[in-house]
């Protein structure tokens, strides 16, 4: 296929016009006056590197793992709805070409296509991560978790940050229908979803889901201990791509308050704004294991469906290791806050 531009901005021009406008203003939109949406990419654009030099960094090595899975970088791919919109092969395609990057790829429950078929057609190196909203038939929503864990799933992601439907005025929402158990009608899963969850529940959920539990959506430090009391595995740092609270801090900035709370007793990765490798390596000096990127991979999807993705995945990793090799940091632990200026 022919290659996908490198550079964000033109990424997302090429999608807008491949998309129309109505998958677009779905996905790249966010809440209300979508604040927290630019905040996001601020605070990452903000941040200030110190650079070594006179290091030997004839060879970079970007690998890592994930709860223990190998890794060719400390990069994945967000939870996505509408993929099946963006693709025919939808999720499937995104499988494929997140483990081609040997990336990381965290497939939605609900809205996505099914996770079981894109489990199904991942090759047996592929990481994958389930994403779930927790229904109020916990019941339902467990038994699904765990037909899911059997097809490949290493790790459930709780996405915990959605009490209430974000409100987002300037998309055009296209509803994601899921069928009602009780009336056998078709719904928006949104109407579903659980909201009285508890860390109790965080621990019976982490209990029974059978692989490492992460909760997704967490922006306070106190909150992020209390999922890891709870027994989960670790944290997602998240303010949902800005779609949720308009306001809420950006997720570089909440990472910087999480890493020191969690304290190295579980694993933290963070979404939101990262759009360069550069991002990337200032998430990892302020101590994250890893981001997800959401936008980007889904413009990747729509413009070049698995070989799409993985032209996405790959720019993001090859920025990386030139900003690494820029900043005298020969693998990934070697970099550490002191990359970061002091003002951060």
């Amino acid at each position: 296929m022919t290659p996908l531009p490198t550079d964000p901005r033109a990424l997302d021009a090429a999608a807008r016009a491949a998309l129309g406008s109505e998958l677009y203003a779905y996905v790249a939109g966010a809440a209300e006056d979508e604040a927290t949406l630019a905040a996001n990419a601020a605070a990452w654009t903000a941040l200030r590197l110190r650079p070594r030099v006179l290091r030997d960094v004839d060879e970079i090595d970007t690998r890592t793992d994930a709860l223990g899975a190998a890794l060719a970088g400390p990069i994945g791919v967000a939870p996505m709805g509408m993929q099946l919109s963006a693709h025919p092969e939808g999720a499937t395609a995104t499988v494929r070409g997140a483990a081609a990057a040997g990336a990381l790829a965290v497939i939605p429950m609900y809205g996505a296509g099914s996770a079981t078929k894109a489990a199904a057609a991942a090759p047996d190196d592929a990481v994958l991560w389930l994403q779930v909203y927790m229904l109020a038939d916990r019941e339902r929503t467990l038994a699904s978790v765990q037909r899911c864990v059997a097809a490949g799933y290493r790790a459930v992601v709780l996405t915990v940050d959605v009490a209430r439907p974000g409100n987002r005025p300037a998309e055009v929402r296209q509803q994601v229908m899921e069928i009602d158990p009780g009336t056998g009608r078709p719904v928006d899963p949104s109407q579903l979803f659980d909201r009285a969850l508890t860390p109790d529940d965080v621990a019976r959920i982490a209990e029974r889901c059978g692989v490492p539990l992460l909760v997704k959506g967490v922006l306070r430090g106190d909150d992020a201990v209390a999922c890891i009391d709870a027994g989960a595995a670790g944290v997602v740092v998240s303010n949902h791509g800005g779609r949720q609270l308009d306001g809420a801090l950006a997720s570089a900035d909440a990472l910087a308050e999480i890493v020191p709370a969690v304290a190295g007793r579980g694993a933290v990765w963070v979404d939101g704004g990262v759009r360069r490798g550069r991002h990337v390596l200032s998430a990892l000096a302020l101590g994250a294991g890893g981001v997800l990127v959401g936008r980007p991979a889904f413009w990747g999807l729509a413009l070049g469906g698995a070989d799409g993705v993985a032209q996405v995945l790959g720019t993001l990793r090859d920025e990386l290791e030139r900003a690494m090799a820029l900043c005298g940091v020969r693998r990934l632990d070697e970099v550490d806050r002191d990359l970061l200026a002091a003002s951060t």
